[in-house]
């Protein structure tokens, strides 16, 4: 059994209408990783796949479905699934590190990354892939090394997934979960399980296990996250932690919430949402759906540390997009030290173009009072140039497709022309 680390993770937020501004939902994540990590975005078409194949994913095989959606994805390098992402029609999954009274097991399957970008590439609306990560999680379970690392770093997950029209709360313990309908117009989630009473769907067997376990009565109301954790859930959005800071900030716009609030609580360094040390906020993501369906979904991700010194730049899915190239990692192939036993016995350079580029930016903003000022100036102005860009084509619901294919790929270029 493998040593519990201190509770580490990330936080995720949504905010419905009315709570967010002119009829649209706010989806917002740090991934919050080793500081050595990269955290590359890659964009993967809609495929078909024949009967019967297989999909090799982080650690285990699982049976591939005859179709999937085209997904971008903000993601360890070194895995198959991802922290974040989004696909096609509008449906967007963050996951969070949480553990809990129900033991995490050794052996590889499947990790919460990976049921993020299975729920993505397999469903078209939230509620749809809450079922196909709750299937697989029967199915095959999860667990496996989270951490590029021959020091074993486990943990359950909890999700966060919104489209369109609704968002969903989805936090396991194990092969057991519990969901939550998004109520209130607001809903946040860090390392630690937050779903009280209000539990709209969950695992046939979630209450009789805990009370197999001596964890509930079978008498008074039961509470999720009070009987599979150690949590306080009276104390849970009034003590001093990430999930509470979360919340607070969310609720001081609430009415008011748009792609640019959303950043300014993902940049936010007092409340330990925007993370520094030994874990860090390695890569970042803000996306706006309209509620209209004639209107684009835009999803903005960083691909680079520390929200702070970073450019939210954006993406539309459209026909004819080409790989992210300048924010994808080198690959290793059936050399990876990932896919050798046993794994991690080294660790190769994964940083992309951007990274790169953004790592030594970086260190001039730091060190070079006066440069590393003029630079920061830059990246934000061109960040309000691409926000103020996109609300244009949300105002006015016009989309030029020959103009978009390359917007995220142009955005990055235009980033790298001012780190050089």
């Amino acid at each position: 059994m493998s040593s519990r680390p201190p509770p580490r993770s990330c936080d995720t937020f949504v905010a419905l209408p009315p709570a967010a501004a002119g009829g649209r939902v706010v989806f917002g994540k740090n991934s919050d990783r080793p500081a050595d990590e990269v955290q590359e975005v890659v964009y993967f078409p809609a495929a078909t796949h024949p009967p019967g194949a297989a999909l090799e994913c982080t650690y285990i095989p699982v049976e591939q479905v005859e179709k999937t959606h085209a997904v971008v994805l903000s993601r360890p390098s070194w895995l198959w699934g991802a922290e974040m992402g989004a696909n096609e029609h509008g449906v967007c999954i963050g996951n969070e590190a949480v553990w809990g009274r129900e033991e995490i097991g050794d052996d590889e399957a499947l990790l919460g990354m990976d049921l993020v970008r299975l729920g993505l590439e397999r469903a078209d609306t939230a509620e749809k892939a809450l079922n196909v990560i709750v299937d697989l999680l029967e199915k095959y379970g999860q667990g496996g090394n989270c951490m590029e690392s021959h020091m074993a770093f486990t943990y359950h997950n909890s999700f966060l997934i919104a489209d369109r029209k609704e968002a969903w709360v989805l936090e396991t313990s194990g092969k057991y979960w519990a969901a939550e309908k998004v109520e209130g117009g607001v809903r946040n989630i860090s390392n630690q399980l937050s779903i009280t009473t209000k539990i709209d769907r969950e695992h046939p067997e979630l209450k009789e296990y805990a009370k197999s376990k001596g964890w509930w009565d079978g008498e008074k109301q039961f509470d999720f996250a009070a009987t599979y954790s150690y949590v306080n859930t009276a104390r849970m959005t009034t003590s001093r932690g990430r999930y509470c800071e979360g919340y607070k900030l969310l609720n001081k716009h609430k009415g008011s919430i748009t792609s640019e609030i959303m950043m300014e609580i993902l940049r936010d360094k007092e409340s330990g949402i925007n993370m520094e040390g030994g874990f860090m906020t390695t890569g970042s993501m803000v996306s706006v759906l309209p509620q209209q369906p004639n209107l684009p979904c835009i999803h903005f991700f960083t691909g680079t540390p520390d929200p702070a010194r970073s450019v939210f730049k954006p993406f539309i899915f459209v026909p004819n997009i080409t790989q992210l190239l300048k924010t994808s990692s080198p690959t290793f192939g059936h050399n990876d030290p990932v896919k050798k036993q046993p794994r991690f016995q080294n660790k190769p350079d994964r940083r992309h173009e951007l990274y790169k580029k953004h790592e030594s930016a970086a260190v001039v903003m730091e060190t070079i009072k006066g440069k590393g000022k003029e630079m920061l100036k830059e990246i934000q102005d061109l960040e309000k140039q691409k926000i103020s860009e996109m609300e244009s084509i949300l105002q006015n619901g016009c989309l030029d497709i020959k103009q978009v294919v390359n917007l995220f790929s142009q955005s990055v270029e235009e980033e790298l022309k001012i780190y050089s």
